[in-house]
């Protein structure tokens, strides 16, 4: 039986990643942190179909313990620190755990001697000030955050590891990817969540940062499918997944508030607070390759990504009007 080992499966890619492999037939284990409160609420539905174990990126003893244990067939690593606007604000912690926790994960790998795929979760936000558009696997990186620089440490590791020591590592260079799943500190999931507290009337305003970046925006699902992919190959190599379509801030605002019969600019207001120390305008992807290389195109419009998203979280609102609660 194939077997899998997920770092991040309780954030929004694990969890549809997840889903993925034991549709395929998969074990799946789960790298998860011992932190005051366990955050499974997002694999809550399959959490008796995985295995889950305690570990940290930034703990070098209890990744070398766990791929020993489980002698995962494939790793996928979705940890990290994440949040870029929090990068500014944490950078030395998100480079422990978004850099340097990369490479005490490929270097347990490889002391423990198990045969294993490795794919490790890139960014599109290693293109940063963009020098050329859109933005292929030959694009080179010019990292704007803290979180971009870590990942850029991260990539070029994962190069090492699989060029010096023959591991079948993959970069999967991810353009923005979205769900009602997304955590709420990011602007996507931020505008959602809050349109259905507006629509219940448990919140009025909106405060948000820069409304004329543009993002390549896809649906996570389609992206973890890519993921899986990668690792199916005979050959590991890097690939782009992105839609090749850019849409701003301000149309995803238009798109959402227009589907619950509102206007966006009644409700939000620009916070100086939220704009990042340098920004990313524009990232647009070209996911040319992988295509051609195992059949990748992604099946949810940016219209139909943005109204799911509205309409989990007006559910989702309605719900805890109804039962007092807030998730």
């Amino acid at each position: 039986m194939a077997r899998a080992l997920i770092t991040g499966i309780t954030g929004q890619d694990g969890s549809y990643l997840a889903e993925l492999l034991l549709d395929k037939g998969y074990e799946v284990h789960g790298l998860v942190r011992r932190t005051s409160t366990f955050n499974t609420q997002r694999i809550a539905h399959i959490r008796d179909r995985v295995a889950l174990h305690y570990g940290d990126l930034v703990d070098s003893t209890s990744l070398m313990r766990l791929i020993r244990t489980v002698e995962p067939t494939e790793i996928y690593n979705l940890a990290a620190q994440s949040h870029v606007r929090v990068s500014f604000e944490m950078p030395e912690y998100t480079c422990d755990v978004t850099a340097a926790g990369v490479c005490r994960l490929l270097e347990a790998i490889r002391v423990s001697g198990v045969s294993t795929r490795f794919y490790q979760a890139s960014s599109s936000e290693l293109y940063g000030k963009v020098e050329e558009t859109p933005q292929t696997e030959t694009t080179r990186f010019h990292p704007r955050s803290p979180y971009a620089a870590a990942k850029a440490y991260a990539f070029y590791m994962t190069q090492n590891y699989r060029e010096a020591y023959n591991l079948f590592a993959c970069n999967g260079i991810l353009f923005n990817h979205e769900s009602p799943r997304r955590g709420e500190n990011f602007v996507t999931r931020k505008i959602t969540r809050s349109i259905g507290r507006i629509v219940t009337g448990a919140q009025k305003k909106l405060p948000l940062g820069n409304l004329d970046a543009r993002r390549d925006w896809g649906f996570a699902g389609d992206y973890v499918r890519g993921m899986w992919q990668m690792l199916q190959l005979d050959t590991p190599d890097d690939y782009v997944l992105a839609t090749g379509e850019t849409h701003s801030v301000r149309e995803f605002l238009d798109i959402a508030f227009e589907h619950v019969g509102l206007d966006w600019k009644e409700h939000v207001e620009i916070d100086s607070r939220q704009i990042r120390p340098s920004e990313v305008d524009l990232l647009l992807g070209d996911a040319s390759k992988a295509k051609q290389a195992f059949g990748w195109k992604p099946s949810v419009s940016f219209r139909q990504l943005v109204e799911m998203m509205v309409d989990a979280d007006v559910d989702l609102a309605k719900w805890e009007k109804s039962s007092g609660a807030r998730l």
